[in-house]
């Protein structure tokens, strides 16, 4: 197959680029740098089945020849990016899902779109399946996101309903691993930095909220799945073993011999009290379930942050 991934030189994009390359597919990558980063895709560059176009999805968008499959990952994704640029993520989940969904449609290809749990709020409901509606606040400072992606989600099934394209809604629950950004404020790269850099370790709250964190190879390997199966309606691809944010700061400490104590913060505006996926459909329809537990993929990633140290990627922005 020839796929275009949008948001190719980011965390979750570049990851999806090495599985399709790895099982002898070929790629189009596209990103504008926004919140990617070239060193995530520079052992592509030259492979003789992956072309990259730097390029913004929200504006028009021309890629030649023919493709079979469009999945959209291009968004800012962490409260550090959305919360700064809250345009620029509204328009790539509206208008960069609309031209991406236009050439699926252009080119009769199959089409995925990166959603998220963020499309359930601080839900009500726990753990959370896809037949909950969500408990999302619109005109919260978390509502740019939240709401880019629930928009996303109907602007794909219109596109299926309407014009008859072949679509695919995966909702990623919390993800980590190789490539996460240092500081992109996601709690294992914030907790791991600041140990690593022998910094206080900023718990928001008293860190008995939940999540739910999932490797990055399951989550690849859960999208891949998805894209390649028959399921139209979202599917949950996250870990449903759940942890206090507490916990992580403690185990983050211990992986990586920190003296880095714990301080707690204010609990940000809107922040989702438990997160949890029902992974029920995935498990039926997809064969699929994550297969690497929170120690072996903290030991992973801080392996990955010890290489950037004394890079200028690890040292606190100014």
């Amino acid at each position: 197959m020839k796929v275009l991934i949008t948001g190719a030189a980011g965390f979750l994009g570049s990851n999806l680029c090495d599985r399709f390359l790895a099982d002898g597919h070929e790629v189009v990558g596209l990103d504008n740098f926004l919140t990617g980063h070239p060193d995530n895709i520079a052992h592509l560059i030259g492979h003789e089945r992956f072309q990259f176009i730097r390029h913004n999805i929200s504006e028009y968008t021309y890629v030649a020849g023919h493709l079979d499959g469009v999945l959209h990952f291009a968004s800012p994704a962490s409260p550090v990016d959305y919360l700064h640029m809250p345009i620029q993520t509204l328009k790539v989940g509206s208008l960069g899902t609309h031209n991406a969904l236009g050439i699926a449609l252009a080119k009769g290809a199959r089409f995925l779109l990166a959603s998220t749990s963020e499309v359930y709020g601080d839900p009500l409901v726990h753990p959370q399946s896809e037949s909950y509606w969500g408990h999302v606040n619109p005109v919260g400072p978390r509502g740019c996101y939240d709401e880019a992606k629930r928009f996303a989600e109907a602007m794909t099934m219109a596109y299926h309903r309407a014009q008859g394209v072949d679509t695919r809604i995966v909702r990623i629950f919390n993800t980590y691993g190789p490539r996460m950004r240092p500081h992109d404020g996601r709690v294992v790269s914030n907790f791991i930095v600041q140990a690593l850099l022998g910094e206080p370790l900023t718990l928001y709250g008293d860190g008995s909220q939940t999540r739910s964190f999932c490797f990055v190879s399951d989550e690849v390997d859960g999208i891949y799945r998805l894209f390649h199966s028959q399921e139209r309606m979202p599917v949950n691809i996250g870990n449903p073993n759940e942890f206090t944010v507490r916990q992580l700061a403690e185990l983050v400490i211990e992986l990586t011999g920190s003296a880095s104590k714990v301080v707690e913060l204010p609990l940000p505006a809107d922040d989702p009290k438990v997160r949890q996926p029902d992974i029920t459909r995935a498990r039926t329809l997809l064969g699929w379930e994550p297969t690497v537990q929170l120690r072996e993929g903290l030991v992973r990633t801080i392996e990955y942050f010890r290489g950037l140290s004394g890079t200028p990627r690890l040292q606190p922005p100014t």
